[in-house]
C-alpha cells in the first residue's frame, strides 16, 4: 500500500512539473491550497501522533517537538547558506574597471545571466532528497496505522505538487537547460516511491517513528510558510489564494475528523 500510495506522489511531482511549465498563471491557487493541506496535517495529525508515539521529555520539552524544531532549522539553515552562497557568487560575477567590464570567477560556473547553474542543480538535488524522505514518512505512518498512513499520503501528495513545481523551476531559474530540469523533475518523482519501498524491508520501532515524524512535521512547517505561501502570494496577493489555503487546512481538519470519529 505504501508503495502505491508514494506512486501517486510520483504523479503528482510530474503534474507540478508540468503545470510549472504550461500553466503557471494560475499556480497561486493550487500552491495556496497545497500549503494549506500541508498546515492542517502538521497541527491536526502529525505532531498529535509524533507525541502520542515519542512524548518522553528532555528538559521538560517533549522528544517529538525538539524534533520538530530541528526539523525546521535544518531546512532553514540549510536554505540560508544557499541563498548566501548565491549572493557572494553574484558578487564576484562581474565587475567593471574603468568603463570596460571584465568577467571574474571560475570559467562555467556562472551562468550568462549571473546564475550559478550548479547551484540550482545543487537545490534541486536537495528537493530529490527531501521527496525521498516523503515517502519514508508515508511507509512509516503506514506502519504506525492505515488511517494515519492515508491523511499523510493527503499531505505528502498534495506537496509533492509543489516539490514538482519548484524542482523545475528552480532548475531552469538558475540558468540550466530543458533537459537537466525534466531529469530532475523525474528523479524526484521517483524519489517517494524509493522512499516508501525502503520501508517494506524493515518495521521502525515507534519511538523512532515518533521522533521521524516531528522531524518531519517542521519539514512541512518550513516549507508550507515560508517557501510555498510567499511563492503563491508574490506574483498574485488575492483573495482567492487565501481562501485556497484556508480550505486546504479546513479540509483536512475535516478528513481528520472524519477518521477519527
Amino acid at each position: 500500500m505504501p508503495v502505491l500510495v508514494a506512486a501517486g506522489a510520483f504523479v503528482m511531482t510530474l503534474l507540478g512539473g508540468f503545470v510549472a511549465g504550461r500553466f503557471g498563471d494560475r499556480r497561486h491557487l493550487l500552491l495556496g491550497l497545497a500549503a494549506g493541506l500541508m498546515l492542517g496535517v502538521v497541527s491536526f495529525d502529525l505532531l498529535p501522533e509524533a507525541l502520542d508515539a515519542a512524548g518522553r521529555h528532555l528538559w521538560g520539552v517533549p522528544q517529538a517537538l525538539l524534533m520538530f524544531v530541528v526539523g525546521f532549522l535544518v531546512l532553514h539553515i540549510a536554505e540560508r547558506s544557499v541563498a548566501i552562497h548565491r549572493a557572494h557568487e553574484g558578487e564576484y560575477a562581474a565587475h567593471e574597471h574603468g568603463g570596460h567590464g571584465h568577467a571574474h570567477g571560475l570559467a562555467g560556473a556562472v551562468a550568462p545571466d549571473g546564475r550559478s547553474e550548479k547551484l540550482g542543480i545543487a537545490a534541486a538535488s536537495g528537493l530529490c532528497v527531501h521527496s525521498l524522505m516523503d515517502g519514508f514518512a508515508i511507509g512509516a505512518a503506514f506502519q504506525v496505522d492505515s488511517g494515519f498512513g492515508a491523511v499523510v499520503a493527503v499531505a505528502v501528495l498534495a506537496h509533492d505538487f509543489a516539490d514538482g513545481y519548484n524542482t523545475f523551476t528552480i532548475t531552469r531559474l538558475y540558468g540550466n537547460d530543458l533537459r537537466r530540469a525534466v531529469t530532475l523533475l523525474a528523479l524526484d518523482a521517483i524519489a517517494p516511491v524509493a522512499g516508501a519501498a525502503i520501508t517494506l524491508a524493515f518495521t521502525i520501532p515507534e519511538h523512532v517513528v515518533g521522533l521521524y515524524l516531528g522531524f518531519f512535521g517542521g519539514f512541512l512547517m518550513y516549507l508550507a510558510t515560508s517557501d510555498i505561501l510567499p511563492e503563491a502570494h508574490s506574483p498574485h496577493p488575492s483573495r482567492s489564494t487565501l481562501l485556497c489555503t484556508v480550505a486546504g487546512a479546513g479540509f483536512m481538519w475535516l478528513v481528520i475528523g472524519l477518521a477519527n470519529s
